[in-house]
């Protein structure tokens, strides 16, 4: 997807928002209709019969024919897509959308293609029934068949035009970089390069909590618990904004510099579940404590440094040159003698080996065992040395 921030007038606001009503109604039917279909019914209906259900549906109800058919049809269209995703087993069971939360219409087609060129900044697309809109340029708008309209929770309007980038090609180095994942450190190169993931700076976050102090203190449905929520979702979108730019940034600058990345093979949604409840056999209904705030904060500093969101964007621009490394123990395991033990990791930060008396910063120790492709099984046996002539030249820096 290749996104561009659209900038609206008030009027074509309203226009488009009307739009994303009527693709969230056609949608929310076609879930309905979906859930309640019963096998005694037969087949459920399939896209043709929709298309005719709606057309049904347009001669009744004048709102609905007031709006473009070519959104309500592409809703559909859509969902039959997410229905075959479904039982394909690639995607989720599609889902109800909900207003404020889904805002968000698909145009395919020729009129897809119709966009103008205003100036060096500036350019224009054609959306039906609301006429031209101006879009920021970033960048040289692709060549697509279809595009999507979406609008955040914060109000701001963007285009994604469906195209899929080419993959950033290996600079052919032969350099092999490890990248360790961690909290205070966001990935830690074998280079030595610590990077961290910008969040909200410490006014920000003052503010923040501010603003959910005096959120708990509104009453639902008022106009202030509005204006309230309206400025949190501001700084949590500029967090977003933050993260976002540098996964972009940092997944362009590895894929540039090094043939072969490796990662750490990291299930990150189960490590991110809430721990389950711990009854109190002495008490009956009563439950022990299970560290549940503790593991809510490391939750969120793991989706905070998008360790998901870097491997991803990594998987696409340096397609193939993506490797997975089994992560037993190699924050354990010195990288330079092999020796594994649970008391080489002084603290979080320091690495100091045992039996070498190596030291280093752990995450780094860590990146360097995860480029070497090292790890030892989970009984903690120590790793074999690895010959130097067959041991995996390392990155180093430039």
């Amino acid at each position: 997807m290749s996104r561009f921030r659209i900038y609206p007038t008030p009027v074509q606001q309203a226009a488009l928002l009307e739009h994303c009503r009527h693709a969230r109604y056609v949608w929310n039917l076609a879930v309905e209709q979906w859930a309640m279909w019963t096998k005694d019914k037969g087949l459920t209906p399939g896209y043709t019969e929709k298309s005719r259900q709606l057309t049904e549906a347009r001669a009744a109800f004048d709102w609905l024919r007031a709006g473009s058919q070519t959104v309500q049809q592409q809703a559909l269209r859509d969902f039959d897509q997410a229905i075959k995703n479904f039982y394909r087993g690639t995607h989720g069971r599609p889902k109800w959308r909900k207003a404020g939360l889904s805002e968000g219409f698909r145009i395919v087609g020729p009129q897809a293609s119709r966009v103008m060129r205003l100036s060096r900044k500036w350019a224009a697309v054609k959306v039906p029934k609301v006429g031209w809109v101006r879009i920021r340029l970033s960048r040289e708008i692709p060549a697509a068949k279809s595009y999507r309209v979406t609008r955040d929770r914060v109000g701001r309007w963007h285009i994604a035009f469906a195209v899929v980038p080419p993959a950033i090609p290996a600079p052919g180095t032969g350099l092999i970089v490890g990248v360790d994942r961690g909290i205070a450190v966001s990935a830690a190169l074998s280079t030595g390069e610590l990077l961290t993931c910008p969040g909200l700076s410490d006014r920000e976050q003052e503010r923040l909590k501010d603003l959910q102090r005096r959120l708990a203190r509104c009453r639902r449905g008022s106009n202030r618990r509005k204006r309230v929520q309206a400025a949190a979702a501001k700084l949590y979108a500029r967090a977003v904004d933050r993260r976002k730019d540098w996964v972009e940034k940092t997944s362009t600058e590895l894929a540039r510099r090094f043939d072969v990345i490796r990662v750490e093979d990291l299930r990150i949604t189960q490590m991110i579940k809430r721990p389950k409840p711990k009854p109190d056999p002495e008490r009956p209904g009563a439950y022990l404590p299970n560290r549940r705030c503790a593991k809510a904060g490391l939750n969120r500093g793991v989706l905070a440094n998008g360790w998901g969101a870097l491997v991803r964007r990594l998987e696409y621009k340096a397609a193939g040159r993506v490797e997975k490394v089994n992560p037993a123990y190699t924050s354990q395991t010195c990288s330079t003698c092999g020796h594994c033990a649970p008391d080489n990791r002084k603290s979080q930060a320091v690495f100091r080996c045992v039996a070498c008396g190596h030291q280093a910063n752990a995450d780094v120790n860590a990146a360097v065992n995860i480029a070497a492709g090292r790890a030892v099984s989970a009984r903690r046996e120590t790793p074999t040395r690895v010959s130097p002539k067959r041991e995996p030249q390392l990155a180093t820096s430039t």
